[in-house]
């Protein structure tokens, strides 16, 4: 719940903590309460709080910065917490909610904020040890549990920082015999301050083997893509994305025989050079399969944001050769993203008959928490349908995460400093439906296909065939 950004607010307000009188856990300054008020203590209300929208994050060994389990973790953070949420800084949520319903929205009701800070007000009482919640249960390392199958590197990689950033593609061989379907694919990076993003796609030929066997080093150089054309990709990972199941129904196709190549950016913006081991848990369907879960890029590769320019708009619509959608999808989600000068993104759909849709709207843009946002109801959308993002920087010397000082004009690029204008689009085709037994195209339902003609680094990204 609580991020880096947010960290200095913290500790400023820690200290400003410290010159207040001297109190102890559970203190009784007289409570702020009406006669009708019950009491809030940290047991009975502040505990199921925390449980319902923090500690999924605030644990021992998950991304946040500290834990919020026990009394003490909340006592010893009461004022942050007061501001933070008090603010709505934290839980993160960094899109419009007015825009359209998500899933997953951990924001805290206005009631909950009140309790907050009357809990704090009323000197953060313990309470009862009956009232408190039994705890949460968390899994060790794997957020969803023991993966179906786990891939990793042959070797640790220590990334050499001497030229910049490093990207790094590894050949994970599944040595499965059969098709699977992939419900969610989890990825454990080996060190969290290096790894700036990941990304996973399937290999079915044997290119990825030769270009290992090419390069000395752990894994082959990627930069730009994983240098063959892939038919599969089963998503990636980024600070602050978290896995997720798919819908019943739903997954992504892993054939036989197959490789999932892992491309990984080692950041050097990080400032830290350590060995890193990442891994990849994959998780099967357990229910048959009916739709392949595609993904097609919303993006702008030509931009240039002059130096110093405080708001500079840039926008993207559907790439490449296509001006509309060719086909009926129902969208599940998206998946926005920009680098260090990033302002707010907006991406809208307008149907055939004008109507214009709100597909996300991130108004204040953090590129240390990046996720994917799954829409609480599939969106259809009819062919024909356009699709468009408009998206802003700030490139000044104001903006505390710019990467360059004095500010310098920075476009698209793999770096950390360089830029990006993406949004990832995430869904079904309604005309494809998978014969469950065979785990193949029902061609009777499905006669139409599509092909998207991308850029060589991005070649099949969003491609279907036969």
């Amino acid at each position: 719940m609580f991020r880096k950004p947010v960290l200095l607010a913290s500790i400023l307000l820690a200290g400003l903590t410290a010159l207040l009188p001297a109190q102890h856990p559970g203190s009784s300054r007289r409570p702020v309460t009406t006669e009708t008020e019950e009491p809030v203590t940290f047991n009975k209300q502040i505990a199921r709080i925390l449980q319902a929208h923090c500690q999924t994050c605030h644990h021992p060994e998950d991304i946040a910065p500290f834990s919020l389990i026990s009394y003490q973790d909340a006592y010893d953070h009461r004022q942050a917490m007061l501001y933070q949420t008090g603010n709505r800084i934290m839980p993160p949520w960094h899109v419009n909610s007015e825009c359209i319903d998500f899933q997953d929205n951990p924001s805290l009701t206005v009631e909950e904020i009140r309790d907050i800070r009357r809990w704090v007000d009323s000197g953060a009482p313990e309470g009862a040890p009956a009232d408190l919640p039994p705890p949460m249960k968390f899994n060790s390392g794997w957020s969803l549990g023991q993966p179906d199958l786990i891939l990793a590197m042959d070797e640790p990689m220590t990334p050499d920082f001497s030229r910049g950033d490093v990207y790094r593609c590894f050949v994970l061989p599944t040595n499965l015999t059969e098709n699977r379907y992939v419900s969610a694919a989890e990825i454990l990076p080996g060190s969290r301050a290096m790894v700036h993003h990941v990304l996973l796609f399937v290999d079915t030929s044997t290119k990825s083997q030769e270009l290992d066997a090419q390069d000395p080093d752990p894994g082959y150089t990627c930069f730009g893509g994983p240098g063959f054309s892939f038919v599969y990709a089963l998503g990636g990972w980024a600070p602050g994305n978290r896995p997720k199941l798919l819908p019943d129904g739903v997954a992504m196709f892993l054939p036989a025989n197959s490789r999932v190549v892992m491309q990984v950016h080692y950041s050097a913006h990080s400032g830290k050079r350590e060995t890193d081991r990442t891994e990849v848990g994959l998780y099967f369907s357990k229910v048959p399969v009916r739709k392949t879960l595609l993904a097609l890029p919303i993006i702008n590769t030509t931009f240039k944001i002059p130096a110093g320019a405080s708001n500079y708009k840039v926008t993207a619509s559907l790439p490449y050769s296509l001006s509309s959608l060719p086909v009926d999808v129902h969208l599940l989600g998206v998946t926005p993203h920009m680098h260090l000068l990033g302002k707010k993104m907006t991406v809208t759909a307008t149907t055939p008959d004008k109507r214009q849709l709100c597909l996300v709207d991130v108004p204040n843009w953090d590129f240390h928490y990046q996720a994917t946002y799954y829409y609480k109801d599939p969106i259809a959308l009819k062919t024909g349908t356009r699709v468009n993002l408009t998206a802003y920087y700030d490139n000044s010397s104001d903006n505390p995460d710019n990467p360059n000082s004095p500010p310098v004009d920075v476009g698209w690029g793999e770096n950390t400093s360089d830029e990006m204008c993406i949004a990832f689009l995430h869904f079904t085709l309604d005309g494809e439906e998978l014969v469950p037994a065979l785990g193949k195209t029902n061609l009777n339902s499905f006669s139409r296909f599509w092909e998207v003609d991308l850029a060589p680094s991005d070649r099949g990204v969003a491609r279907n065939r036969q």
